[in-house]
C-alpha cells in the first residue's frame, strides 16, 4: 500500500497529501539529482500532528513524494490558481520554477494515466471511504488537510506568506461558522500572523470533498514550516518551536470540530 490509514472515532480526519518522500527506483534516474531530496516536501508533518491520536482523528499519509505525483490536484490536471504559477499532477518543476526532470524524461500521458492508477486513485478511494464510515457514525464530518511550505517562494507568489493560511474554497467548502470559529482561534495568537482564502483558498481535497449540505466539511491549513523547522536543507524540525505550535493547531482543530458538531446537533445545514 502507497499510504498509511489510521482510523479514528471521532468526526475529524486529518489528510496529510505532500509528507512523503519516497522516489521509486525505477524513476529515479528520470530526475535531475537534486530532485532526489525532494525538497518541496511538507516536512515533519507526521510528528507536528502527533497529537492526533489523542483527539481520536483519522490520519491519512501517503509514502510517495508530490514529486511522483501530486495527490492534491484533479486527475484531468486542471490548474488549481488560473492566472498563478500551478504545480501539476504529475509535477514538472520545484517550486523555484526549476525542471525536476532531466531533458527528454518528463512523464508521457501514459506514464502519468499509471501513476495516476497507481498512487492517486487509491489514496483518494481510502479518503473517500473513510469520510463516509465517519460521517455515518457521526452524522457529520470535518476534513482537515494539513500542509506546511517555505515562507518564501517568488515562483508561486510574493513576498513571505502569512504564517497561518487557511481555506475553504472562498467559503464553499465549510459551513461560514466553522471557517469563523477556526480563523478566530488562528486571529488570536500573538505573534502570528493569519488569513482565510487568501493566496491559498484549498487544493483539490478542500474543494472536491468538502461539502457542508451533506455534513463533509473541509478546511485546509498551509502554515509556514519556519514556524516549526529549518526552511533550508537538511530541513531539521525543531522540537521546541513544534511544541508551542502543536497547542495552536489544536485549538484550531477542536474549534472546528466543536462548531460542526453544534451546527449539525442544532439541526442547521450550509
Amino acid at each position: 500500500m502507497s499510504f498509511d490509514l489510521h482510523l479514528g472515532d471521532t468526526p475529524l480526519l486529518i489528510s496529510m497529501p505532500h509528507v512523503g518522500t519516497h522516489i521509486p527506483p525505477e524513476l529515479r534516474a528520470q530526475f535531475c539529482e537534486r530532485a532526489l531530496g525532494v525538497e518541496d516536501t511538507d516536512w515533519h508533518l507526521g510528528e507536528l500532528y502527533g497529537f492526533a491520536p489523542g483527539l481520536g482523528a483519522s490520519t491519512i499519509k501517503p509514502h510517495t513524494s508530490r514529486y511522483v505525483i501530486d495527490l492534491n490536484r484533479p486527475s484531468d490536471n486542471a490548474p488549481m490558481y488560473p492566472g498563478a504559477a500551478n504545480t501539476e499532477l504529475c509535477p514538472t518543476r520545484f517550486f523555484t520554477g526549476d525542471a525536476l526532470y532531466l531533458s527528454g524524461h518528463e512523464p508521457d500521458p501514459a506514464e502519468i494515466d499509471r501513476r495516476r492508477s497507481f498512487y492517486w486513485q487509491p489514496y483518494h478511494d481510502a479518503l473517500q471511504t473513510e469520510l463516509d464510515r465517519l460521517r455515518t457514525l457521526h452524522g457529520f464530518v470535518l476534513l482537515w488537510d494539513a500542509h506546511s511550505i517555505r515562507s518564501h517562494i517568488p515562483w508561486l507568489f510574493d513576498g513571505k506568506l502569512p504564517d497561518l493560511n487557511l481555506g475553504t474554497a472562498s467559503g464553499a467548502s465549510a459551513h461560514a461558522s466553522i471557517a469563523d470559529a477556526t480563523s478566530q482561534v488562528a486571529a488570536n495568537q500573538p505573534g502570528l500572523t493569519s488569513v482565510i482564502n487568501g493566496r491559498f483558498k484549498g487544493g483539490f481535497i478542500t474543494r472536491h470533498y468538502g461539502q457542508p449540505s451533506i455534513g463533509v466539511h473541509a478546511i485546509q491549513l498551509e502554515k509556514c514550516q519556519s514556524l516549526y523547522m529549518a526552511e533550508t536543507a537538511p530541513f531539521a524540525y525543531d522540537a521546541a518551536n513544534a511544541l508551542a505550535l502543536q497547542p495552536v493547531l489544536i485549538g484550531m482543530i477542536t474549534a472546528a470540530v466543536a462548531a460542526a458538531k453544534a451546527l449539525h446537533s442544532s439541526g442547521a445545514r450550509a
